[in-house]
């Protein structure tokens, strides 16, 4: 194929965020299409999509060119004096010639985001010329030094430019850029520098500043552009293009244009040719690791490591073992030098020892490191060198799920960390290695099918309210498209249809989704170099840490080493429990070798009384825990896996089969030890691989890259697996048909398989929490409120589970409360941390003055600390939260005797003072007085407040009620007049209907456009809070009731709002109706209702429900109603069987028909 004569050596792709809007696959097509020899990058500042685009282009056959368009400072880059962007900043594009000119451009990308940032990411001529070599550059656009001098008459200042350039970079390697865009400017900036070019020699060469591909998206980059700026399209001083000739043009419509200056085309084409980058993928570049004795190698070093640790650890192994000894040790030092070998061979003997170290270091300074995480508890060398706490062998877990010797890739081992600790892991790794060899990585949020419509509505001035309609249309699908929404959605078309404001939106739309929208930090990733960072990735800053440019698919590419620290808040609960029974019972608990038979952990298990569990706390996995009822940790480890769309359906028979109600069957003998412990159900990846392995002669290798083939469900490689897999069962004399069986169960399965060895690691911390929970509940609640303190949310739900545990949760106490929540003999400690007003420097000062010794009274407590820090706002708080209660006076008796004991207070302190002053000046001291502090102050002799007040004051200083809620005389009847609560509610789905009970926390009104008052309220009720909006017409009805201070019902239908940034979703309720609690109770629900869709539930699903009622009688009418498309039939379930109305019973029905599915009235 004959190649173009013309190269665009100026492209923004969509890495110049929200300003570039091309997508590389596109690009690459284009390119081909267009016959282009090779095509550039050259995005603002950054070097974000190097590697993308560069293996991209390969995969097409082009040539990339990688390069950046810079920006300049006028002076030092240090300096940071001017006033506008354009002030600030000149444009300059660099191309990468070879190895040297890549290195160089990281570098120059690395300093202008670290060390020049001013508006931009700036470098500065000093750098440009000790960084030159390797490198082309080009003028640039109207925003260039050069063409900026020129449009504003100052020739001799932009030849001196260009001269300056041409010394920095070379003769041969600056060029004067032109363009043809159809900006006037464009055209004088032209005629300077085609006279420059004549004048000083420096070649021209001809470019486009392409930001879209083709001229049709002229007007989305606009939008773009708006999005940017937070503008919409009819701001006048907003940014744009200024034309609609920015795209990626033909070769012949650039001869064409450029047809007076040839050789300015054809330079693209030599420049081009002089590019030739050459990168090396497939190498990794391991951190040193440092070994004592440089007589040892990794190899020997981890070798003996290992044999060591497992050396030491066979005492624990041989107590849940039935073989002897001698057998055992064979097995478990068999499988460990086979890891070693594979390890050894494919060099990573150094990665396990640098994750072995820095766990080792957590370990020994107090950080809670969790038991292991993903594929790499199926290692025993891990096992063994303490980097997981799990023995694979004992669960069954496969080495090469973790490393295939067929495939060679880096581990990849994350590790969790207790959330309070991490980041002292980091600083720690940091120190070890270096500064300038650590770093996180980038990650980049797009403008994905909902928010992009958002965006895009802000953009062209649509409504609020009418684009989230719009948005909301998009259904919840993970990843959906806006292609596969509106195929899904007909009232897309009707949209379109009947209002052209609507089809532009979605169009516009549909030519923006997908685009990066921002860069932000990867959440777990840490990136450990072998070398100085800047000489393997870019850098960038966009806060106070450093951050690599690249995000974690190129950096594996380039070859550093990713390490995920995960910090995880249940290792962080665990930690403080465990602190807490020391503290109170004296014990220290080993809680990676708890007995995992325990009776007390599995009771409480299939009670489903796991709030605060780790993975067990949903509803729809506590009714899973009643109804399975596990009672072993494979039980557990078989659960974790199970919870999941794709296996959900299956839970039904792994429930009956558990219990015995339904067959277990093996297609072959050989089957039953790899499925007796999921009760015949493959569940496990590892089953697969076994059962590969077992019927179809695989190496467990093999079975791995099978395991994966079926996963992604890879149609072309499962047709060359089949053939294979049957010839090997063939082999072996296994029945065909048999076998074919066999595949076909392994085809399904295996498609939502889950990795055991994650579940097994992840349910050890279940069962640790499960058993701190049944044994030390106090100990275990004090610590899960104390990880939540921030979370309002939460500490209301723990606190109404420790009422349900009989638990009490006391009010802080000026002699016993800690900062925090903490044990108080068999109930739990409000801390003064808590409290509101009540800053740090005030609990330093009263937890340092009571150690001395316990406070007696209420004035001995104002004249011993520090009235300074304590101050009056602190005590008022102090004593509406009931702080003081066991010194004697109520709460209203302090507060009306505030005043006067602070001034009192104050007197005696500076009486004091003032004595200690004198002691110094006496010889022979005598003692000083007792200051009693009663002089001027008395308690005066009033009754307590009213409950209702007494429990306001408490939440106002508090956010919580402590002892008791408005609710609690209402508890036994809330099911009756509601059918949600605040938990639950957050889990509906957009505009469901539900009624909901509780106490009004706050009211915000506010105006709408057209004047009105609409409400904003905060509703609490024993498991949270939900905003709920009440618009005017609501709000005006409702007034009164609102404004009682009595708890309410609400009936409305939930509005869920995504975050554009996280994509995390927030629900809100739009009201429709409220009655006064009290009133509601008088009334109550009457009925049950079943909705069933007729397409989605079987015949097996009705049978289950049918015994799932059995369970639930009591005195309620119950109904099922049989959904179709066009019909609804409504089947009365009649006398015999009348239902109780609870939670349980609608978790559980609702766990067989659908969310939602249960209604009662």
């Amino acid at each position: 194929m004959k190649h173009a004569n013309f190269v665009h050596l100026h492209v923004h792709t969509q890495y110049s965020l929200l300003d570039g809007m091309i997508r590389l696959e596109e690009l690459f097509k284009k390119a081909r299409e267009f016959a282009m020899p090779a095509i550039a990058i050259t995005d603002h500042g950054n070097m974000f999509g190097a590697i993308d685009f560069y293996k991209q282009a390969y995969d097409h056959g082009i040539k990339p060119i990688i390069g950046c368009e810079l920006y300049v400072a006028p002076g030092s880059r240090f300096a940071k004096t001017t006033s506008t962007i354009g002030d600030a900043t000149r444009h300059l594009v660099v191309l990468v010639k070879n190895m040297q000119g890549y290195k160089n451009l990281m570098k120059l990308t690395s300093a202008a985001h670290i060390e020049g940032f001013y508006y931009r990411p700036r470098v500065d001529k000093e750098l440009l010329r000790e960084l030159s070599e390797g490198l082309i550059a080009s003028s640039a656009c109207l925003h260039g030094e050069i063409a900026s001098h020129i449009i504003h008459g100052n020739m001799d200042a932009a030849r001196k430019s260009a001269i300056e350039y041409r010394d920095i970079f070379g003769s041969d390697n600056f060029y004067l850029e032109i363009m043809q865009n159809g900006l006037p400017e464009q055209e004088i900036a032209n005629r300077g520098l085609i006279e420059l070019s004549r004048e000083l020699s420096i070649p021209l060469i001809a470019t486009n500043d392409c930001h879209y591909l083709n001229a049709e998206h002229a007007e989305a980059h606009n939008i773009l552009l708006c999005i940017q700026t937070g503008k919409t399209i009819d701001d006048r001083d907003r940014m744009s293009m200024s034309s609609d000739q920015f795209y990626v043009r033909s070769p012949e419509e650039m001869q064409t244009l450029f047809s007076e200056t040839p050789d300015a085309i054809d330079n693209t084409v030599s420049i081009a040719g002089r590019c030739n980058l050459s990168l090396e993928f497939g190498k990794f570049y391991l951190p040193k690791f440092e070994i004592k004795n440089p007589e040892e190698t990794l190899d020997d070093y981890l070798d003996r490591k290992a044999v060591e640790g497992l050396e030491k650890l066979m005492p624990s192994i041989m107590q849940y073992q039935t073989e002897d000894e001698d057998s055992v040790r064979e097995s478990y030092f068999r499988r460990l030098r086979t890891e070693l070998e594979i390890i050894k061979k494919m060099g990573f003997a150094g990665y396990f020892l640098i994750v072995s170290d820095f766990i080792k270091h957590a370990k020994h300074n107090g950080v809670p490191v969790g038991p292991g995480r993903g594929s790499a508890a199926g290692s025993l060398v891990a096992y063994a060198i303490r980097i997981t706490d799990i023995d694979p062998l004992r669960y069954g877990l496969l080495f090469e799920r973790f490393l295939n010797p067929d495939r060679i890739s880096m581990p990849d081992i994350d590790i969790d960390f207790c959330q309070e600790g991490r980041g002292k892991i980091i600083k720690y790794v940091t120190e070890k290695y270096g500064h300038d060899k650590v770093t996180q990585i980038s990650t980049f949020g797009k403008m994905m099918a909902k928010a992009v419509i958002k965006d895009v509505g802000r953009a062209l001035g649509i409504s609020y309210a009418e684009t989230d309609r719009i948005a909301k249309l998009v259904p919840n699908v993970l990843n959906i498209t806006l292609a596969e929404a509106f195929k899904m959605e007909p009232r897309f078309d009707e949209e379109r249809k009947k209002n052209p404001q609507i089809d532009k939106l979605l169009s516009m739309s549909l030519v923006l989704e997908g685009l990066n929208r921002h860069s932000s930090i990867h959440a777990a990733g840490i990136v450990i170099s072998d070398a100085p960072l800047v000489e393997r990735v870019p850098l960038f800053k966009p806060k106070e840490d450093l951050v690599s440019q690249y995000s974690m698919k190129d950096i594996d590419k380039v070859g550093l080493i990713k390490f995920d620290f995960l910090g995880l808040k249940t290792l962080t609960v665990i930690n403080d429990a465990l602190r807490f029974i020391r503290n109170t019972h004296n014990i220290d608990i080993d809680i990676r070798n708890l007995p995992l038979d325990d009776k007390k952990t599995y009771q409480l298990l299939s009670k489903g009384d796991t709030d605060g569990v780790f993975q067990l706390e949903s509803s729809g996995m506590k009714d899973l825990l009643i109804n399975f009822k596990p009672d072993t940790i494979e039980d557990v480890i078989a659960l974790i896996a199970a919870y999941r769309p794709g296996p959900m359906q299956m839970i039904p028979d792994f429930i009956a089969r558990k219990h015995g109600k339904q067959k277990i069957t093996y297609e072959l003998p050989q089957l039953e030890p790899i499925l007796k412990e999921t009760y015949g159900i493959i569940l496990y990846q590892e089953q697969v691989m076994q059962i590969a392995n077992l019927i179809g002669d695989y190496t467990m290798a093999q079975a791995d890259t099978l395991r994966k083939v079926m996963g992604k469900k890879l149609t072309s490689d499962m047709e060359k697996e089949r053939p294979k897999f049957l010839a090997g069962a063939k082999k072996l004399k296994i029945n065909e048909n048999k076998a074919k069986i066999i595949w076909e169960q392994m085809e399904k399965f295996a498609a939502y398989g889950f990795n055991k060895s994650h579940s097994a690691a992840y349910a050890m911390i279940t069962y640790q929490t499960a058993y701190l929970k049944a044994h030390y509940p106090v100990a275990f609640m004090a610590a899960l409120l104390t990880s939540e303190k921030d979370n309002r949310d939460k500490v209301i739900r723990h606190m109404t589970n420790c009422r349900e545990m009989n638990i009490s949760v006391l009010p802080p106490d000026i002699n016993e409360s800690q900062n925090d929540f903490s044990v108080f003999g068999e109930h739990v400690r409000f801390g003064l941390g808590g409290v509101k007003n009540v800053g740090e420097a005030a609990i330093e000062s009263i937890i340092s003055t009571r150690s001395e010794a316990s406070f007696t009274s209420f004035m001995d407590f104002l004249t011993r600390v520090d009235l300074r820090k304590v101050n009056r706002r602190v005590i008022e708080s102090l004593i509406k939260c009931g702080a003081f209660d066991s010194l004697g006076a109520s709460r209203r008796q302090l507060i009306e005797a505030l005043d006067a004991a602070m001034e009192e207070a104050q007197r005696l302190q500076k009486a004091q003072m003032s004595n200690q002053a004198s002691i110094f000046d006496q010889i022979e001291g005598e003692d000083a007085p007792v200051l009693s502090g009663q002089a001027g102050y008395v308690i005066p002799d009033l009754p307590e407040w009213e409950r209702k007040e007494l429990l306001a004051v408490e939440k106002e200083a508090l956010g919580f009620y402590i002892s008791g809620h408005p609710l609690d005389r209402y508890a036994d009847r809330l099911m009756l007049v509601s059918n949600s609560d605040t938990a639950r509610a957050k889990t509906k789905k957009d505009r469901e209907d539900l009624t909901i009970a509780g106490v009004i926390s706050s009211l915000a009104e506010r105006l709408t456009k057209k004047k009105d008052i609409m409400c904003n309220v905060v509703l609490e009720d024993l498991h949270g809070a939900v905003e709920i909006i009440f618009w005017p017409d609501v709000y005006r009805k409702y007034y009164d009731i609102l404004h009682t201070d009595e708890p309410v019902v609400i009936r409305g239908n939930t509005d869920v709002q995504s975050s554009r940034e996280t994509g995390e979703e927030k629900i809100k309720i739009i009201a429709q109706e409220v009655t006064s609690l009290a009133e509601a109770v008088k009334n109550p629900y009457k009925e049950v209702r079943f909705m069933v869709d007729a397409k989605k539930i079987t015949p097996d699903d009705i049978n289950v429900l049918h015994e799932t009622l059995k369970k639930y009688t009591g005195k309620y009418d119950g109904y099922i109603h049989i959904l179709n498309e066009k019909s609804e039939t409504i089947v009365s379930l009649g006398e015999q069987t009348r239902l109780d109305i609870c939670d349980r019973l609608q978790r559980e029905a609702d766990l067989i028909l659908g969310e939602g599915s249960t209604v009662y009235r």
